[in-house]
């Protein structure tokens, strides 16, 4: 649970293991399999394939372990999914908060590729978000350069930067406004071509319209009343390139403070269409 800094050393205690033939090195699954990791992560499974589990994670459980993060987390959980050779991986990561599609490779030959795949950003992610009022215009894209910084009270958050800064990063996301509830809040799919820390909710902040539920990048217009709580961000859908064939789209239903905040404003899902990247034509 400790975070490494720079200068930081990590000792490994010697230890001897068997090699593959194909030079991987074999992982020991656990003699009994955790049943309640099990449980808890088998109806989260919205795909499956040779090469990965594609999870629809629920909002307020962190993806890895933290100083902050306490106890429970979806990696520390993976051991439950295995087939006894190798141990899942996690290929890329969410924030606690949100909500969405988390893919889990099931080898090492497959985190390789699905991991080449993320960063040269030949595989596409939709999120969707309800923002505090409705962004004008209501469609268009984003571009800044952005580092870490910290708010008022001390949290590491993310700031504007500035080109030629060697500590700042350039950010990219499409956005298109679905729907909106009386200019109160709307509906936002968000198409991000990088992937930056907080890099969506950082845009619509700067844009004005900051995610509903969000702490770290709050907004001056007044909230929608009567919304449920928490943030307001979920990874719709996922578009994964394919050696051969078309690529696989798989998309996330709505749940929890998403699904309740949509029945409340009146958002259809429907109102998105089928293919998620639609929207972005």
């Amino acid at each position: 649970n400790t975070r490494l800094e720079a200068g930081m050393a990590v000792r490994l205690p010697p230890f001897t293991s068997k090699v593959s033939k194909n030079g991987d090195t074999p992982w020991s699954a656990p003699k009994q399999p955790n049943s309640k990791a099990l449980a808890f992560l088998k109806p989260l499974i919205v795909h499956e394939d040779d090469d990965m589990f594609v999870l629809n994670k629920p909002a307020g459980i962190a993806v890895q372990g933290g100083t902050k993060q306490g106890g429970r987390h979806i990696d520390g959980m993976l051991d439950a999914l295995s087939d006894g050779e190798h141990r899942p991986r996690l290929v890329h990561r969410l924030d606690k908060a949100t909500s969405g599609l988390l893919i889990i490779a099931k080898h090492p030959a497959a985190a390789s590729r699905l991991g080449d795949l993320f960063h040269s950003r030949e595989l596409e992610k939709v999120y969707w978000a309800v923002t505090v009022g409705a962004p004008h215009p209501p469609a268009g894209q984003l571009r800044s350069w952005m580092r870490k910084g910290k708010d008022e009270d001390g949290r590491e958050r993310m700031i504007l930067g500035h080109h030629g800064d060697k500590v700042s990063k350039h950010a990219i996301t499409d956005y298109v406004t679905v729907s909106t509830a009386a200019r109160r809040a709307a509906w936002v799919a968000l198409k991000p071509s990088t992937g930056r820390m907080h890099q969506l909710r950082f845009h619509m902040h700067e844009l004005g319209n900051s995610i509903l539920g969000d702490d770290k990048y709050i907004t001056r217009r007044e909230t929608p009343q009567g919304v449920a709580r928490g943030l307001h961000l979920h990874a719709r859908a996922l578009v994964i390139p394919r050696p051969h064939g078309k690529p696989l789209t798989v998309q996330a239903p709505l749940s929890g403070t998403m699904n309740e905040t949509f029945e409340t404003l009146g958002f259809l899902e429907s109102e998105a269409g089928k293919d998620p990247l639609a929207l972005f034509v």
